[in-house]
């Protein structure tokens, strides 16, 4: 009989217990979450890595980890495979999985400039139009975004591709230090200020050509999360942008320039902090280069514009009305 009630007590327990489990908010257990950056850590995540580094996201009751990225590293796949439920990833990434009817949503914007520019010598003629490339030798890297940007830009100012030379490149500079290469791609807040600063000690400046000068945008990195998560979650969607957006305005303020560059040396040891200084710089100009709007806002236009340019290239074989992937307030 004792044993019977013993019994009895113990399965009540484990009842009471699971009862209560069951009644824990089912955010709880998600709350645990990856992010899963493109890049690797450097100046362009500052606000991310500050987000984590802060607590910020732990303020929003959120326990966040940021995770580098890299070439091997496809933030909308582990979406869908549930290894992460938010990430950073470029526009024509979004538009592309969109194409193939992934259900991954935007919720910041965080680059409003492309870093995606081509860099020239001061010493060479300028560049000011796209008519200014005819008979020069310009670097691409085909099948990357800059070989995209570069024909739309020769197409739509009548520039044939006969008229110049596009030659491809790869990681290594020596080309363009030895004057084959006239015309560089470069991400301009990271290897433009390495460039930049070694042709300066040898006396020589430098310049940059930027696309959205001459009416051509290509939206770069932003925030995306699933059709899922923003439907079921919102309120960890809100929170998580929330916490991240606080950590942009804080990396971009230049009052908060020493903290910033202290976090990045903490997650970045191997480029020296005068360098970060510069690319620090170079990125707030692209993140927040109009004070009137937010960080993080989404330009509907430019998106549009983005897969617009990708079908005209033949990037994806028809439109993804991409309006109805950007969840804005």
């Amino acid at each position: 009989m004792k044993k019977n009630i013993i019994h009895l007590f113990f399965i009540f327990f484990i009842s009471c217990t699971l009862f209560a489990v069951s009644m824990v908010s089912p955010c709880r257990a998600e709350e645990n979450l990856n992010y899963r950056l493109k890049w690797l850590f450097n100046a362009s995540v500052t606000g991310d890595i500050l987000a984590e580094d802060q607590n910020l996201f732990a303020e929003e009751g959120l326990n966040i980890t940021v995770k580098a990225g890299g070439p091997e590293r496809d933030a909308i796949r582990e979406l869908e495979m549930g290894y992460a439920a938010f990430g950073v990833a470029s526009a024509d990434q979004v538009i592309r999985a969109r194409a193939k009817g992934a259900p991954v949503v935007v919720i910041a914007q965080l680059f409003q400039i492309n870093p995606l520019q081509w860099i020239s010598k001061n010493s060479k003629p300028a560049i000011n139009t796209v008519e200014d490339l005819r008979g020069r030798t310009v670097g691409i890297t085909y099948g990357g975004n800059d070989e995209t940007i570069m024909k739309t830009l020769l197409s739509r100012a009548g520039v044939k591709e006969n008229e110049l030379t596009l030659a491809s490149v790869r990681y290594d500079y020596t080309p363009f230090y030895m004057d084959k290469i006239e015309v560089w791609p470069v991400y301009k807040n990271a290897q433009g200020i390495i460039i930049g600063e070694k042709l300066r000690k040898e006396g020589e400046d430098i310049q940059f050509f930027n696309p959205v000068n001459h009416g051509v945008q290509f939206v770069a990195n932003s925030v995306v999360t699933s059709e899922k998560m923003m439907k079921e979650h919102p309120e960890i969607v809100a929170r998580f942008k929330k916490a991240l957006l606080k950590g942009w305005h804080m990396a971009m303020n230049p009052a908060n320039q020493d903290l910033a560059l202290t976090i990045l040396q903490r997650y970045n040891k191997n480029t020296p902090k005068a360098l970060q200084e510069k690319q620090l710089a170079s990125t707030r100009e692209l993140v927040w280069p109009d004070r009137s709007k937010e960080i993080g806002h989404i330009d509907v236009k430019a998106w549009q514009q983005t897969e617009q340019i990708m079908l005209e290239q033949g990037l994806i074989k028809s439109g993804v009305n991409i309006k109805t992937a950007l969840i804005i307030p």
